[in-house]
């Protein structure tokens, strides 16, 4: 199968292969658009089944990372790098310094960053051999680091604007919200979720990261293969992507599906399908550009703490937005803001075309 036939390939500026065995290195970095600046997005590292299965994932995300910083109103294209686990049973140093390697290639048609599987110590590695990196703290006040919490933040304030679309309430006091996946974000989330008196039910691969929130927040747990159908108000999937699908949303008894978690639609009609269900869908790239926002804030010079949090927080009037003009123009959520970013998007090259003209 070639690139332009792989499930998930969306018309992409460009996408790159590299392997370099002395340092167990293998993955892809795929280029969306860069019709609004440089592709920005995180490096995911993980085990996948095989190269097609890596490369889709690459494709996917990066697209969504297109959306995501142009609905966040970012001056950055879509791009995401995977790294396929290898032999090693961790990624090292020697890895991502090769990956670094990698990234300065490209000339800064893409910047990096944390995502699964990677860590602020991981992309201090890459930033010893390119500048083409953020996520890294910054000693000068501004937000930087880190993008979990600020993610979490996001995720919460797309799904109190859900949650007040569907149940005409932003109130989250007793409201029962099931976690799926409590690692890096999903435990901040599910802090900011006991402060506001939600019932937390919990589930996680690793039962250690459970047993950490059952401790910490009084939380319900709840068996991996039983949370998505747990008797809940709201879910929020935070782990990895493609659970909703038409295997699985029938049996959400959720009425409101919030979470951190990238391409959770295992295909486009997948929203429509939760539409039709009468289940509200908060699109996932949406409300978890805090991350995203807080990353690239390390790359403008006039960026505060203060500029980059009140950027999250309108995250919720975003995704109330998004959730009015889908019901008024009869379409699904995922839909409205896939439509909404193209819009953004095509209105660059637009621009952009005219300029060179």
């Amino acid at each position: 199968m070639s690139i332009f036939s792989q499930p998930g390939f969306d018309n992409h500026e460009a996408v790159h292969a590299f392997c370099l065995p002395e340092a167990d290195l293998r993955g892809f970095i795929a280029i969306h658009s860069t019709a609004l600046g440089p592709a920005f997005g995180g490096c995911r590292v993980w085990t996948y089944a095989d190269d097609g299965e890596a490369l889709t994932d690459a494709l996917r995300l990066s697209q969504g990372m297109s959306y995501k910083n142009a609905l966040a109103e970012l001056p950055y294209g879509g791009g995401k790098a995977v790294i396929m686990r290898g032999t090693r049973s961790n990624a090292d140093d020697a890895l991502f310094e090769a990956y670094g390697r990698v990234v300065d290639g490209l000339g800064g048609r893409y910047i990096t960053a944390e995502d699964v599987g990677t860590s602020v110590e991981n992309m201090r590695s890459v930033a010893k051999f390119t500048d083409y990196v953020s996520g890294i703290p910054k000693d000068d006040g501004y937000r930087g680091g880190d993008p979990s919490p600020v993610t979490a933040l996001g995720v919460f304030e797309g799904m109190k604007a859900a949650i007040g679309h569907r149940f005409r309430t932003a109130d989250l006091r007793d409201m029962r919200v099931a976690v799926q996946g409590i690692g890096h974000v999903g435990y901040h989330l599910c802090n900011l979720l006991h402060e506001a008196g939600a019932k937390l039910i919990v589930s996680d691969i690793n039962t250690a990261n459970t047993d950490r929130a059952v401790e910490a927040f009084s939380a319900t747990p709840v068996p991996i293969e039983d949370v998505l159908k747990a008797d809940a108000d709201v879910l929020a999937p935070c782990a990895l992507g493609g659970i909703l699908n038409v295997d699985t949303i029938g049996s959400l008894k959720a009425r409101v599906v919030a979470g951190a978690a990238n391409n959770q639609l295992a295909a486009k009609t997948d929203g429509n399908l939760l539409a039709v269900s009468g289940i509200t869908y908060a699109p996932d790239y949406v409300i978890n550009a805090g991350g995203i926002i807080s990353v690239a804030a390390e790359r403008d010079p006039q960026a505060t703490k203060e500029r980059v949090l009140n950027a999250v927080m309108r995250i919720g009037e975003r995704t109330e937005k998004i959730l009015r003009r889908a019901h008024d123009e009869n379409a699904s959520p995922s839909e409205m803001a896939d439509q909404m970013a193209r819009e953004a998007i095509a209105k660059a090259k637009a621009q952009s075309a005219r300029e060179a003209a």
